[in-house]
């Protein structure tokens, strides 16, 4: 940095010596020539000359030096920026904060910010020392000539700053209007390229429908920009106009002084070179201005969302999570997305034992999987408590208590990543652990095809990305079928074999009869004597868990175990007996 703010004086200073330099050149060639009455200048004409060619060769390095200081900087400071950023978000505990629109507006406007305003705002706060040095320094040399020049051709400029000042703010508040459509668009634009939508879009033709969804977006917000930019040239043109009129008026002024003799010709030289410096630099300081403002209103939102609180109310004293040994129990738990939405939970109340298997069971919409997200503590109850062994879960770390879940999500993620790390992004500490690592794919089912892949656990799951082999030759990934990915997404879970709660929401859902047959089978050993929670709609899976759950309309209908349900002959049996029917013949 030290090295950099040296260019940038000497870039700014350069300018004037090299002007106040030519004047003097030219002054003592007169002197020389004519034998009129011009006074003896400071140096010789070749004592000049030869400062002139060493300023002038100065002048040319700094450039492609400075910009190699620049960019070094800005990458540092790039970094450090967009890692805090990604920090904070990162530091976000619960899902709240992802599902809220203005948040999610924000938190692009601050991702844009994270990769532009530091760099802008280094050059802006350099430009704007050079830029000041240039005006001092050519000022300098204009007092000496004309100090009311000098003033007049200052205030002239001045309208502009506060003009670009008042630009900046108005296009920081469209551009945080537009963000809605800007995020609208740019959803547009994946579903015509994510490789997850391509097949719909082509199978459907809706590539037309959202390509023009994606045009109307963009043409509104051109729109925005387009008006805002006509205002700019509307008040622009006028104090440009203003400050041309003003090195004029001071050109015929020092020429006009000049034929009376008041003035050398140096001096008319050194005037001219020090209007057109001041104006220049004083345009550029004020661009630079107006760009590490408009930089640092869209930094404004950056740092909302760096420096905001966490979406999880955080326990002023945390308790100490002990180590599941009664069990975990939801106390009248209501719950709902919003603090004007429908009630997803209703009142829930219920008791998961230790070393018990509890099975949840009902309709799309029931509430199961929100449930889930409950006992995760990616929410919190909107009223009502659930406690671990008699701890309120909202008294400890979150950090502690997800240490000791470990679940199979219904949206898994495919991360385009190696197998190895597929599986091993369930518990980082068994990353270069391939022992663990195979035996949670065993346990899964997926050891036998992971070892005949091309590079085995090291074998790239992706489609997008490419990996490299020991030559250093790129070679395409491999791609999984949909029951292949769940049992990776098996073995994530299962891998973090020594938690005190398994979460198992639809583990088999993406399997064929015979796989998920295996599956169940291997689950059910796993989670003897284990504390575990079970989401699935095919009944079939969860008959041998020892407490089966009904929830209906975000309520406790039902529970009891499979053959207590069956005797009810409610919920329970009536959905288990739909689904029976469909695998027993008719006509039998």
């Amino acid at each position: 940095m030290s090295l950099y703010l040296v260019t940038i004086v000497a870039q700014g200073t350069v300018p004037a010596c090299l002007a106040l330099l030519t004047k003097w050149l030219i002054d003592g060639v007169q002197h020389a020539t004519s034998g009129e009455s011009v006074p003896a200048p400071v140096l010789t004409p070749l004592q000049a000359v030869v400062c002139i060619g060493v300023l002038t060769a100065v002048q040319a390095a700094l450039p492609p030096i400075g910009e190699y200081l620049k960019s070094r900087l800005q990458r540092g400071v790039s970094l450090l920026v967009q890692y805090r950023l990604y920090s904070a978000v990162s530091r976000l505990e619960g899902l709240a904060r992802f599902e809220q629109p203005e948040f999610l507006d924000r938190l692009r406007m601050a991702q844009q910010a994270a990769v532009t305003a530091p760099e802008q705002v280094v050059a802006s706060c350099f430009g704007l020392l050079q830029a000041g040095l240039t005006v001092v320094s050519f000022l300098g040399v204009l007092v000496a000539i004309s100090p009311l020049m000098a003033l007049v051709t200052v205030l002239a400029v001045l309208p502009a700053l506060f003009l670009q000042l008042s630009i900046s703010r108005q296009r920081s508040d469209m551009m945080w209007e537009m963000s809605p459509r800007t995020r609208r668009q740019l959803f547009y634009q994946r579903l015509l390229f994510d490789l997850d939508a391509v097949k719909e879009t082509r199978l459907f033709g809706t590539g037309r429908f959202l390509l023009e969804r994606m045009r109307d977006e963009t043409k509104e917000i051109n729109r925005a920009e387009e008006q805002l930019d006509r205002k700019t040239v509307a008040r622009h043109v006028p104090l440009s106009t203003l400050s041309a009129v003003v090195a004029a008026c001071g050109l015929v002024w020092i020429v006009m002084a000049a034929t009376r003799g008041e003035f050398s010709i140096g001096d008319v030289s050194a005037f001219i070179a020090a209007v057109a410096g001041v104006q220049s630099a004083l345009g550029g300081a004020i661009a630079d201005a107006t760009a590490a403002y408009h930089s640092l209103l869209i930094f404004g939102h950056y740092q909302e969302v760096s420096n905001g609180e966490s979406d999880l109310p955080r326990p002023a004293e945390p308790r100490e999570l002990p180590s599941l040994r009664r069990g975990i129990r939801l106390e009248d738990v209501w719950f709902r997305y919003r603090d004007d939405g429908p009630w997803v939970l209703r009142g829930v109340t219920l008791t998961i034992p230790y070393g018990h298997s509890l099975a949840l069971v009902g309709l799309n919409g029931a509430g199961k999987s929100t449930l889930v997200k409950l006992l995760c503590r990616m929410y919190d109850p909107t009223k009502g408590r659930i406690t671990w062994d008699g701890v309120d879960i909202r008294d400890v770390e979150t950090a502690d208590l997800r240490d000791r879940i470990s679940a199979v999500f219904q949206d898994f993620t495919c991360y385009d990543l190696s197998v190895s790390e597929n599986i091993a992004i369930g518990d980082l500490k068994f990353l270069d652990d391939q022992q663990e690592i195979r035996a949670a794919a065993e346990e899964a089912g997926i050891h036998a095809h992971v070892a005949g892949l091309p590079r085995g656990y090291q074998t790239m799951l992706s489609r997008v990305f490419y990996q490299e082999d020991e030559s250093g030759e790129q070679e395409h990934g491999v791609t999984l079928s949909g029951g292949q990915w769940q049992r990776i997404a098996l073995a994530r879970a299962l891998i973090r074999s020594r938690r005190d709660l398994l979460i198992l929401d639809e583990p088999s859902s993406g399997l064929d009869a015979a796989a998920e047959q295996e599956v169940h089978e291997q689950l059910r050993k796993y989670r003897a004597n284990a504390t575990s929670v079970l989401i699935s709609h095919r009944l079939g899976s969860v008959r041998h868990a020892d407490t089966i759950v009904v929830i209906q309309h975000g309520q406790v209908v039902e529970e009891g175990t499979h053959d207590d349900l069956m005797e009810q002959h409610g919920e329970y049996s009536r959905l288990f007996s739909l689904q029976a029917s469909d695998y027993v013949d008719s006509t039998a």
